[in-house]
């Protein structure tokens, strides 16, 4: 049923009958509206301050825009200029066993950042007091923070997918918006994902400059590093490793469809392609029928992204005869990357 609503909202149904069904979402998307913005008032009139710098990385839309990507970017930096950085998680869909206690995305990160505190808690205000106390943290950085209306926040920056930025620009549950866009007044920074996915862009920063024309607009892409065995994540090759080979594919991320486009990009042919929900549970029937497909494809390759592989752990003693891969990526800036520092480091002079 969630994809199945999903799919209307992103007008994948066409037809009389999923235009019922269409209007119907969007009387339900009313109602959510009059909430969201009822909530924002009533939150912003006395928000919680933190004894902390505070940068919230956040979305308005549902999917993946790249945001853990761009928080794992601003933590490295920031410690590497001398600060005490703690990142702050809600833990989306956390699994009961001990492997992703903390969720993927968190698991991702603690894994990435070995040197940066990573806290669980849906309580970010609780979780952000923790880290000082703890962690003597000056800085939190609040992954999935733009709905966080209750507290303020010392710099408010907001993930685009230059691919697909506002969907059919209704809310949820008609479409992917969780916000309205006239919210985008509230952001500090804008940072344009997979911009190399898109030729064009400028239409999107025209359409942000009239919301917003005082926030700052950086434009950004996922650039692959190489891959790792799921068994030997410190063994990292090159993006050139598996160019030519033919593999099968294993996501469950909030866009999909780019990670392909990426894999194609380094020469990898894609032989069968698993697509899951975001923060799907994998289970040990999910990897027989991916190892038996596989096999009747003749494939002895399987590649997967970070954030699965933070859930294909806890199967990592279920035996494949094909190998597993990581691609590893990082958020790279293509323009105003300077200008971007210089906002971070202007929070500690003012």
């Amino acid at each position: 049923m969630r994809e199945f609503i999903y799919d209307l909202a992103t007008d994948k149904y066409k037809g009389l009958t999923p235009g019922l069904f269409k209007i119907f979402l969007s009387l339900f998307s009313l109602i959510y509206n009059l909430v969201v913005r009822g909530l924002i008032f009533f939150y912003q009139l006395n928000p919680y301050h933190l004894n902390c710098k505070v940068i919230s990385v956040g979305n308005i839309t549902l999917g993946g825009t790249g945001k853990t990507s761009l928080v794992e970017f601003i933590a490295r930096y920031l410690k590497k200029e001398g600060h005490k950085v703690a990142i702050l998680s809600r833990g989306y869909k956390k699994q009961s066993t001990e492997y992703t206690a903390m969720g993927d995305e968190p698991c991702m990160l603690q894994s990435n950042l070995k040197d940066v505190p990573v806290l669980v808690d849906p309580d970010r205000i609780r979780s952000s007091n923790l880290a000082i106390r703890n962690y003597g943290a000056d800085t939190v950085v609040l992954d999935d923070g733009f709905q966080q209306w209750k507290i303020d926040k010392d710099l408010e920056i907001v993930t685009i997918d230059s691919s697909n930025p506002f969907g059919n620009q209704h809310l949820l549950p008609r479409g992917i918006l969780r916000e309205p866009l006239s919210s985008l007044k509230r952001a500090d920074i804008f940072v344009l994902t997979k911009t190399n996915l898109n030729p064009d862009i400028q239409d999107i920063k025209d359409f942000l400059n009239s919301i917003n024309p005082h926030a700052l607009i950086i434009d950004s892409i996922h650039h692959p590093l190489g891959f790792y065995r799921l068994d030997k994540r410190d063994e990292l090759s090159g993006t050139e490793a598996l160019r030519g080979e033919t593999v099968t594919l294993i996501c469950g991320i909030g866009d999909p469809y780019s990670f392909e486009n990426l894999m194609m990009s380094l020469g990898i042919n894609i032989g069968l392609s698993f697509i899951f929900s975001d923060h799907h549970p994998y289970s040990k029937k999910d990897l027989e029928n991916i190892a038996r497909e596989t096999r009747k494809k003749n494939i002895d390759i399987i590649v997967t992204t970070e954030k699965d592989a933070a859930r294909l752990t806890q199967l990592s003693g279920y035996n494949l005869q094909q190998k597993i891969f990581v691609l590893r990526i990082e958020l790279k800036i293509t323009k105003n990357e300077q200008e971007f520092h210089n906002r971070l480091l202007q929070l500690y002079t003012s």
